[in-house]
């Protein structure tokens, strides 16, 4: 069985890289709101922010290794 390089990698890599640049320009158009906060919170909205753009970046993920963007 002949392996042939796929597509999906490179194309979903430069995507996840998109998504992660669109997310930091969101976070940080906020930045000067956030500054007002107590430090406590802003800490808990940056780990959240964070966090979140994994989600987007999962089904993206599968799509790479499978090809399919559902199990």
């Amino acid at each position: 069985m002949e392996h042939r390089p796929s597509w999906r990698k490179p194309a979903g890599m430069f995507a996840i890289l998109a998504i992660i640049a669109v997310w930091a320009v969101i976070v940080a158009s906020f930045a000067p709101v956030i500054a007002g906060w107590p430090r406590v919170v802003q800490m808990i909205v940056y780990i959240v922010a964070g966090i979140v753009w994994i989600f987007p970046t999962r089904p993206l993920l599968q799509w790479m290794e499978t090809g399919r963007w559902r199990p």
